[in-house]
This record gives C-alpha cells, structure tokens and sequence, in this order.
C-alpha cells in the first residue's frame, strides 16, 4: 500500500488525507463519495487509483437527461440473428468513476443502488453479476445547487466515506504550479502512462483477507457503538447513523491501522476515521442548519463527549 501511495502522488500533489481515506475504501472493498470545490482534483484522483490497481476503468459524466439504461446497458435486437443481445453500460467493469453524481435525476441516481449493494445489474428482469472487486468512486461539488439533485439518504449510506478535499496548501500549489507548465504535469503524467500498475486483483484480495489479523478489542467495539449511537440522540441531529455505520467504521478504522503498519485499532483510528463515515450520514434539525452548526461539528463534540475506553 506504500507504493499504491507513493504512484498516486506521481499526479496528486498534496492531498495526502484524500489519498489515504481512498486506500481505505479500496481496502475495505466499498465505494466512496469525493467532495470539493471544482479544480481540486476529484476526477483524477480516481482516475489515478484506478491505474495504480491496473483494474478495468470507466467514467460516467451525470447529466441532468441521463437515463438508467444509459448507464444499465439494454437489449438490442439483433436482425442478423433474429434475437435480442445485450448491450452493457458502463456499469460493467471493475473500477466507476460517478462524474458529478448529483446532477442526474433520483431515477438514474438509484439505478446505481443495486450494483453499489448487491454488486448485479438488472435489465429487463434478468440479473447480470458484476466484478466481486466493483468499486464507485463518485464526485460531487458542494458550491453549486443549480441543475444539481441532492442524493437520496439511501444512497448517501451506501458510500462508506466522504472524502472532502481541500484547498492545497501554498507550497503544494506552487509545485503543482511548477509542473503544469511543464513535461510533468499531472494529466500528462498520467496519459502517458507513467503511474505503475502495484496491484494486481488477487493481491488486491489477499490484502483484504489480510485485515482480519488486525485486532479490535471488545472495548473499542463497545467505544465505536456508543459514538454511532449518541448520533441518534444528540439535540442537533434529526436522523442519526444506522448499524451499516457502525460496520463502516469499524472496518474502516481497521483499515486506518494497518495503513499506519499496526496489527490493532487504536481509540485513535475510529476518532481519525469517525468524520469521513459518519458526517455524510447525519441529517441535521432545520432549526440548528439556521443556527449555523455543521455536521463536522456536532460529530467533533459528540468525540469528545464519548468516553474513550483506556
């Protein structure tokens, strides 16, 4: 995984946070929601993780007049051989990059449901098994509201994290500065071909069987239970995170801690992993969105208000 990280910084630069909550999901077989304002580079972010696992990849630009078949595939009749033959979509491959998801229409955003759970596609009532590696990693940009369609709560607890990237800091601006102007600019490294393949799908695979030697103690358990909990109950929050939360993260913190070389979760990993899996989740009350309290907020309070176990 340190050479997944050190390929992805060949075109991100900086952004060391966003590459390590992505490594996180990736290890964790689930998906991902990217957030950010244009020009921070969600899209190739993904598209570099994906060259990185030398996986089958394919992008998907949401437009508010795409269709689920668009995106689904149909059946075709075929006049040369008098039948019907499937014509896939783009969902059929390993690793989907979901472009602005939330400027399609709900009816196209939930036709990404049963593939993001069930890892199937259904068209016209037959069932079609996608890779057991599938993986969405979707974009959003959180500024503009025109033209957009809010995703559904259902879908929002499909994604195991939000990834919010942020402005770069200025030294890493002024590299990436630097580079654009030349040979090694970020897109042109990554056209060329320059990112190394340092996964293969097996390996991929063992490494996540790999996450069961890491051990979380029944305390920690018992920590990450109470933290989803005390969402539901918190005078700010009007629907708090479900039980798929508090798999998320635990597995997520357990991914958190191999990252850092340890074979078991800390406090520290579910508190360091807590914002990018729970905020996303949360539904505020309407009175406290006036008030000005964020998410990120309530959830900082509520970990400090948690005990942690010793």
């Amino acid at each position: 995984m340190e050479a997944v990280q050190a390929a992805v910084r060949k075109a991100i630069i900086g952004q060391d946070g966003a590459i390590r909550y992505s490594l996180v999901a990736i290890l964790c077989n689930q998906h991902a929601l990217i957030e950010g304002v244009p020009g921070l580079g969600k899209t190739l972010l993904a598209r570099t993780l994906a060259a990185t696992l030398g996986c089958e990849f394919k992008r998907i630009q949401f437009t508010p007049d795409l269709m689920p078949a668009d995106i689904t595939g149909t059946n075709v009749f075929n006049l040369g051989r008098n039948e019907f033959s499937l014509l896939k979509g783009p969902l059929f491959t390993t690793f989907l990059l979901a472009d602005e998801i939330n400027r399609a229409p709900a009816k196209t955003q939930s036709a990404l449901l049963e593939s993001m759970q069930e890892r199937t596609v259904t068209i016209d009532r037959e069932s079609y098994r996608l890779s057991p590696n599938f993986t969405v990693f979707a974009t959003q940009n959180p500024i503009e509201s025109e033209g957009t369609y809010p995703l559904p709560e259902a879908q929002k607890d499909r994604f195991m994290l939000k990834i919010s990237m942020t402005w770069p800091e200025k030294d890493d601006e002024l590299a990436l500065a630097r580079r654009s102007l030349g040979g090694e600019a970020p897109e042109l490294v990554l056209l060329r071909g320059e990112i190394p393949v340092c996964l293969t799908e097996p390996e991929l695979a063992g490494l996540r069987d790999a996450l069961a030697l890491v051990n979380v103690s029944e305390a920690l358990m018992e920590y990450a239970v109470a933290v989803v909990r005390r969402t539901r109950t918190d005078d700010a929050i009007l629907v708090g995170a479900g039980p798929r939360a508090t798999q998320s993260l635990l597995r997520a913190a357990r991914a958190w801690a191999a990252l850092s070389g340890r074979d078991f979760v800390s406090p520290d990993d579910i508190r360091s992993i807590a914002l990018p899996v729970l905020e996303h989740r949360l539904l505020l009350r309407p009175e406290s969105e006036l008030e000005g309290v964020r998410a990120s907020e309530t959830l900082d309070r509520i970990l400090h208000e948690v005990p942690v176990p010793r």
